[in-house]
């Protein structure tokens, strides 16, 4: 099953974010925060039951998407409420107020998608301490500090779809450069990480050689502007992967009105409704995501399990995930929701998220 979400879907769910931000703000200084129902925090008995997902940064079109999917899951799965919170940067410790106002709310599910693994940590082991189950989604806290981790795809897979991309596109030879999101990203240091490790190990990949890793924050300026700094420090430079959806965009439209446009191979995760524009005119060849609607999708369903006592978060417990079906637990308490899909122009006019 594929997930569908509008451009209005993502500017209603921006707009939602934005509207709870400034309300969790105002209750940090001593206000009540009101759920969409209008009460005051939620209760813990079924039926009564409530969810926040806190993302690394609101205004994010691919967070707008999976945040569209985590409303749909909760709606779904029998939440009271839903509400979306969240820092306007992803800087290490933008998200600890928004953890300890769900705290004093007694919100029963926070699920979040960590910009630093630890220094979340603290405010994370309040909110377990009160009560609250916590699923982390998209980026993973330090594991003691969650329920369970719902992750896109298999790390490893996630890092060789890219490197094979890039291969493809530069001919199996030339030096590379990863413009990742924040230095501190969980899931991005995860695929660096394996990268680095098959491009060291496989022969296949002797003749690559990565010269630079830079960070744009997944701030669009940022990282428009490492693109072109990358290009100006590297005049050899053959092809850029971009493992993060604003990076990639930034990168793409960098690309498309300089010299270095159909001489520089770019790759990474993107949105098809953001990069069709530079498929189509020859930018960009190819690049991979999977259905981000589905990962804020399972998130919900698996923080009702969890609320309900259904699951403990235990390898090889399963769950119902509405209408993507059955769930199991891997080991490290990791939920995986499905594999990447490969976009060109053959077939990026079939995808519209």
């Amino acid at each position: 099953m594929r997930f569908i979400h509008s451009g209005s879907t993502r500017r209603r769910a921006a707009f939602a974010a934005l509207a709870t931000s400034a309300a969790l703000v105002l209750s940090a200084c001593g206000g009540g925060a009101a759920t969409e129902g209008g009460g005051e925090g939620g209760s813990g008995s079924d039926g009564d039951q409530t969810i926040t997902f806190i993302p690394k940064q609101l205004n994010n079109p691919y967070t707008d998407v999976v945040l569209g999917g985590g409303e749909d899951g909760a709606t779904e799965a029998g939440f009271a409420s839903s509400e979306v919170v969240g820092p306007l940067d992803a800087s290490a410790s933008s998200q600890v107020s928004f953890i300890n106002a769900e705290t004093q709310r007694g919100t029963n599910v926070i699920v979040i998608a960590a910009n630093d693994p630890d220094a979340v940590g603290p405010a994370l082991e309040e909110a377990r301490t009160a009560g609250a189950k916590i699923v982390a989604f998209d980026s993973d806290t330090n594991p003691d500090y969650r329920d369970l981790f719902v992750s896109q795809v298999n790390a490893k897979d996630v890092a060789l779809i890219q490197l094979e991309l890039i291969s493809e596109q530069i001919g199996g030879e030339g030096e590379v450069a990863i413009l990742s999101a924040t230095a501190n990203a969980t899931n991005q240091n995860e695929w660096i990480k394996f990268m680095e490790e098959e491009l060291a190990a496989n022969p296949e990949y002797a003749k690559i050689k990565l010269v630079a890793k830079v960070y744009g924050d997944d701030d669009d300026t940022k990282s428009f502007q490492e693109a072109q700094g990358l290009l100006q420090a590297y005049p050899n430079l053959k092809g850029i992967i971009s493992p993060t959806t604003v990076g990639i965009a930034a990168t793409a439209r960098y690309l498309s009105t300089s010299e270095y446009k159909g001489k520089v191979a770019l790759t990474g995760l993107g949105l098809p409704n953001e990069m069709r524009p530079f498929v189509k005119d020859g930018t960009v060849t190819e690049f991979a995501l999977w259905d981000p609607a589905q990962l804020g999708y399972v998130a919900a369903f698996a923080g009702k399990a969890l609320a309900d006592g259904d699951i403990t978060g235990e390898v090889g417990d399963t769950f119902e995930a509405g209408e993507l079906g059955e769930r199991e637990i891997a080991e490290g308490g990791i939920v995986l929701v499905g594999p990447p899909t490969q976009f060109n122009a053959e077939n990026i006019d079939d995808y519209d998220f």
